[in-house]
């Protein structure tokens, strides 16, 4: 078996940079991401394992965002986000909040 070779690998969508880590297991190519452990996977060439990998984290992460999307639905259906809502309120009407611009400029420091 060959040594472990790191890759850097961007998501269009989410703008995310992952480290795939991929090795040539006899005549096929292995790979997998450590920070998703759900891409994992084999291919005939560097090549093709690097797109599958690519495709199969886009997969992931809309699986990932799908499913916080409706844990957060659910929660704010259950009102367990009401105290939230509720401080956020608190803390405008007292005046504690920044415009978003403001906020971006503090940001950037």
């Amino acid at each position: 078996m060959k040594a472990i070779q790191t890759v850097e690998i961007q998501d269009p969508v989410y703008e995310e940079t992952y480290t795939a880590h991929i090795k040539k297991n006899g005549a096929a190519w292995i790979g997998w991401i450590p920070e998703v452990l759900e891409v994992e996977c084999e291919e005939n060439t560097r090549d093709v394992l690097l797109k599958t990998l690519v495709k199969d984290l886009h997969e992931a992460l809309e699986t990932e965002e799908e499913t916080w999307d409706k844990q957060i639905e659910e929660d704010a259906k259950a009102g367990r986000l009401d105290r939230f809502a509720e401080k956020a309120l608190e803390n405008f009407r007292a005046g504690r909040y920044y415009e978003i611009e403001d906020l971006q400029k503090l940001l950037e420091k």
